[in-house]
């Protein structure tokens, strides 16, 4: 009875454990190839656009246009801010805004005021 060898030792392998190696399958989670870096690819062609044969916009086309990105609320836009709050409050404020189908940063915002008022 011959007892087997674990493959935990990679220098006190027998010979029949080697050929295993051998045929392991390639790590298919490494490239192969890596992606050539900005200055090896190939340059990208610039093309001007003609803008000649484009009418120029009236007021009244300007004034119904769509205005992109978010509305101010009231008279000046919000400003954006980042604060840390504890997950707990988070998750109630979300709880909350989800009970009166509202924003939960539009919740925090009207406590905020109501405190400050």
């Amino acid at each position: 009875m011959t007892m087997k060898r674990t493959r935990k030792d990679p220098d006190d392998l027998r010979p029949e454990y080697a050929l295993d190696y051998a045929r392991a399958k390639p790590n298919r989670f490494v490239r192969k190839r890596a992606k050539p870096v900005a200055s090896e690819r190939r340059p990208t062609r610039r093309r001007k656009i003609d803008f000649s044969d484009i009418p120029e916009a009236s007021d009244a086309q300007l004034k119904a246009m769509r205005r992109v990105g978010r509305p101010p609320l009231g008279n000046e836009p919000r400003t954006i801010i980042a604060i840390r709050l504890d997950p707990q409050l988070l998750t109630a404020f979300r709880r909350e805004a989800r009970r009166r189908q509202i924003g939960y940063q539009t919740l925090i915002h009207e406590v905020l005021a109501a405190h400050l008022k």
